[in-house]
């Protein structure tokens, strides 16, 4: 269930629905959808898989087809609101466990988490985020970006016009001009992870 609850996050973070969006459209609270997401309700009936699916606009199949990246041992980065991005500042790194669900990374990728008891927007305590450094934008996706000395996640989007469309997770929504972006683009979340409660507390044990 955690790899069903870690594609949905995944999809409903790719249609831009905060979490109360997508609870409205199945007719769920949003409570049921955080359960999902983090495999505390174990199982879903067909037909709200395929309530889901309508709303997330994907197939069911596509919803679930996510089968759990394989283990592996790789290097962790914690972020945190008012400091710099750990890559820019050399953060030392915490090694985790190999048996934890994360991807094999390829070299330009650094793999993230919130620090015990930060808050971002899309990146929740206990998500792994791999995050590709970059000052461009590139396509639409999650970013993070550093904004008067504060590191936020956004949804970046490029509008019809060449304009871009900057979003939190409670879809409030403001627009730049590409080239006069009111922030730092410092790199683009390439995939997103959820750990399970018994990995997460042994993660913040380290």
């Amino acid at each position: 269930m955690e790899a069903l609850g870690t594609r949905i996050k995944q999809l409903r973070l790719r249609a831009k629905l905060s979490k109360a969006a997508l609870a409205r459209r199945v007719g769920v609270s949003d409570v049921s959808v955080s359960y999902w997401e983090s495999g505390a309700i174990k199982q879903i009936g067909h037909e709200r898989l395929l309530a889901l699916a309508e709303a997330l606009n994907c197939s069911l199949e596509d919803l679930l087809d996510a089968p759990p990246p394989p283990p592996t041992s790789q290097p962790v980065l914690f972020i945190r609101v008012h400091q710099a991005a750990p890559w820019l500042r050399r953060a030392a790194p915490v090694t985790i466990l190999g048996e934890l669900p994360v991807p094999n990374l390829s070299g330009d990728c650094h793999l993230v988490t919130p620090a015990l008891g930060e808050e971002f927007d899309f990146i929740e305590e206990g998500d792994l985020a791999a995050v590709k450094p970059t000052n461009s934008f590139m396509q639409d996706g999650l970013y993070i970006l550093d904004r008067f000395g504060q590191l936020l996640v956004r949804y970046l989007s490029r509008t019809d016009n060449g304009e871009i469309d900057i979003s939190d997770e409670s879809q409030r929504l403001e627009r730049a001009q590409l080239g006069d972006m009111p922030f730092k683009l410092l790199g683009q979340v390439r995939a997103l992870w959820q750990l399970t409660e018994i990995d997460r507390n042994r993660f913040y044990d380290e």
